[in-house]
């Protein structure tokens, strides 16, 4: 039962505050991608918005063991810390180059710091998700 409340507290972290900076950004005028991208990815077809989510929550289940010696306010900064780190660095220098975007996207700072931001977000929303969840 914990692995499917940080599936869902992963999954939800995205929804809501992974997306939800992407819309403020977007709104802002600071990034040109809107929230909630509803583009077919490959090779499944389902919604980029749904493939985010969906990597979220397996992102949640691999940091749940790593971080949950932590408690209080550490609680909060480890999962943010690691959550701007961790899936930042394996988009930026995996999953990027498989797409043929290039190592970091050829380096470009609005993309790196964006990612780091956003995953950063994503990991405080986890960590507050899996609170309310109780699982630890």
């Amino acid at each position: 039962m914990t692995w499917l409340k940080a599936f869902a507290a992963g999954f939800l972290g995205t929804l809501v505050f992974h997306q939800g900076l992407m819309g403020l950004l977007y709104l802002a005028g600071v990034s040109p991608r809107a929230p909630f991208p509803m583009a077919p990815t490959e090779p499944l077809g389902i919604p980029q918005v749904a493939s985010l989510a969906f990597w979220g929550g397996v992102w949640a289940m691999v940091l749940m063991p790593l971080l949950r010696r932590w408690t209080g306010g550490a609680w909060f900064g480890a999962w943010t810390v690691v959550g701007a780190l961790a899936p930042s660095a394996v988009a930026l220098f995996v999953v990027f180059p498989l797409k043929g975007m290039g190592v970091a996207a050829g380096w470009d700072p609005k993309l790196i710091v964006g990612a780091l931001l956003l995953n950063g977000a994503w990991g405080f929303g986890s960590a507050l998700f899996l609170r309310a969840f109780k699982a630890r």
